[in-house]
C-alpha cells in the first residue's frame, strides 16, 4: 500500500492506494505551525479509525506548493509511517514535456494534474484546478504543456471581500436560486458562483481560440469544481481525484526497478 500526499496552501490531501484500488482519501487543513509530531498523530488516528494499519504502508510520494512544510511532512512520513517518501521535485521522472519560459516556475500540483489528465483523457486538454488559486493548464495536441492562466481562487476571493468590508458577512459558497439576489447573502453568492462561472467560460473560450485545434477537452478538479461545472457547458469532466491519481502514477513510474 502506498500513500500519496498533496500539500496545498489551504488543505493537505491524502490518498492510500492498494495496487490500483483507492482504499482511503481525506483532507486536513494546512497549518504552517504544526510539527511533524502533530501531523503524525493526526494521520495515525485517521488511519486507525479507518481500519488501516500504518505498518501496511510501504511507500509514498509528496507533492507540495508550501516549501516550509516539505521537511515537516517528509519527517512525519519517516517517523510515523516508517517510509522514505519520494518528493516531486526536479529530477523526478514525470513524462511531461513542458514548453514554457521557465519550467522551474511550474507548481508541483500543476505538473501532477497535467500528467494525470493526459494519461486519463489524452490531448489536447485544458485542465482547471479550483484550489487556493484557480489554475488553467493548457496541453496541446502533442501532449505538451504550453502554459496557462492563474486566476484568484474562489474561497480566497470571498475571504478578501469579507475581510475588506465592514458589513459583509461570511457566507457559504453555494448556488443561489437566481442571479438577482434579494438580500446580502444571495447577492454575495451570486457574485461568487455566477461570477466565477463567467470567468471560467470566457477564459476557456479564449484559450481554445488561441489553441486553434479541434477536440479540446476541459477537465476540472479541486474543491469547487462541481459547483462551477453545473453552471456552464464548457467543462467536459469533473475529476476530484485527479491530483492524487497523478501522484500514484508518478510513484509507480519512479519506483519501477531498472
Amino acid at each position: 500500500m502506498i500513500i500519496c500526499i498533496d500539500v496545498g496552501n489551504t488543505n493537505i490531501k491524502y490518498a492510500l492506494f492498494d495496487g490500483d484500488e483507492l482504499r482511503l482519501s481525506f483532507r486536513v487543513a494546512t497549518e504552517h505551525k504544526k510539527t511533524s509530531d502533530e501531523y503524525g498523530g493526526q494521520i495515525i488516528s485517521i488511519l486507525k479509525n479507518s481500519g488501516i494499519c500504518p505498518q501496511d504502508i510501504g511507500g509514498g510520494i509528496i507533492s507540495s506548493v508550501v516549501p516550509p512544510l516539505d521537511y515537516t511532512i517528509e519527517r512525519m512520513c519517516r517517523t510515523y509511517l516508517k517510509i522514505k517518501p519520494l518528493m516531486l521535485a526536479p529530477g523526478l521522472k514525470t513524462g511531461l514535456n513542458i514548453k514554457v519560459d521557465n519550467a522551474k516556475e511550474v507548481g508541483a500540483d500543476r505538473v501532477v494534474n497535467n500528467v494525470a489528465a493526459v494519461r486519463k483523457y489524452g490531448a489536447p486538454l485544458i485542465v482547471i484546478d479550483f484550489g487556493t488559486a484557480t489554475t488553467f493548464n493548457v496541453i496541446d495536441k502533442n501532449g505538451v504543456f504550453i502554459g496557462g492562466v492563474i486566476a484568484p481562487g474562489i474561497k480566497g476571493s470571498l475571504d478578501s471581500l469579507v475581510n475588506g468590508t465592514a458589513k459583509l458577512p461570511r457566507v457559504e459558497i453555494e448556488r443561489p436560486s437566481r442571479a438577482i439576489g434579494t438580500n446580502t447573502v444571495t447577492n454575495m453568492q451570486a457574485g461568487i458562483v455566477f461570477g466565477f462561472a463567467g470567468l471560467v467560460e470566457y477564459l476557456v473560450k479564449k484559450i481554445k481560440g488561441e489553441m486553434k485545434c479541434d477536440g479540446v477537452k476541459t477537465i476540472a478538479t479541486g474543491g469547487f469544481s462541481e459547483i462551477i461545472a453545473k453552471e456552464i457547458s464548457c467543462i467536459d469532466v469533473v475529476d476530484k481525484l485527479l491530483t492524487l491519481e497523478g501522484l500514484k502514477y508518478l510513484y509507480d513510474l519512479n519506483s519501477t526497478e531498472d
